[in-house]
C-alpha cells in the first residue's frame, strides 16, 4: 500500500470539498479575475451559471469517490482522471482571462496529484 498516494487522495479530495462546500461564498486569492465567490468566478470566465452547479456537483462527487477509493481501489482511476480533466479546465479558464500564473497554481498542483494518483493504478509510484 502506497501511503503517499493515499495521502494525496485525502488532500485532493478534502481540498476540493472545502472549495466547493465551505469556501464557495468567500473571496480567496485564487479566484479568477476579481471574483469574490464561486458564482462570480464562473461569470468572469464567461460561463453560464448552470455550469457552476453542474461542475460543482461533478467535482464534489468525484472528490468523495476519490476518498472512498482508498477502500475501493476500482474507483481510484476513474475519480482521479475525472478530477484531472476538470482541473485542467480550471487552469485553462485562468489562462483565458489572463489571470496571473499564481491563481492557477492550486488547480495545477491538484491536476498533477490526480494524474499521479490515476497512474498509480498501473505502475508502482513510490516517493
Amino acid at each position: 500500500m502506497n501511503y503517499v498516494i493515499i495521502a494525496m487522495q485525502v488532500v485532493v479530495g478534502l481540498s476540493i470539498l472545502n472549495v466547493w462546500l465551505i469556501q464557495n461564498k468567500r473571496a480567496t486569492k485564487w479566484r479568477g479575475g476579481t471574483a469574490s465567490n464561486i458564482i462570480e468566478e464562473f461569470r468572469v470566465y464567461g460561463l453560464p451559471i448552470w455550469s457552476c452547479y453542474f461542475i460543482g456537483a461533478l467535482k464534489v462527487v468525484l472528490a468523495v469517490l476519490l476518498i472512498i477509493s482508498i477502500w475501493y481501489p476500482e474507483l481510484k482511476e476513474f475519480s482521479a482522471l475525472g478530477l484531472a480533466i476538470l482541473l485542467l479546465g480550471s487552469i485553462l479558464m485562468h489562462f483565458k482571462i489572463k489571470d496571473p500564473l499564481y491563481k492557477s497554481f492550486p488547480a495545477f498542483l491538484f491536476f498533477v496529484m490526480c494524474t499521479l494518483i490515476a497512474a498509480s493504478s498501473h505502475i508502482n509510484i513510490y516517493f
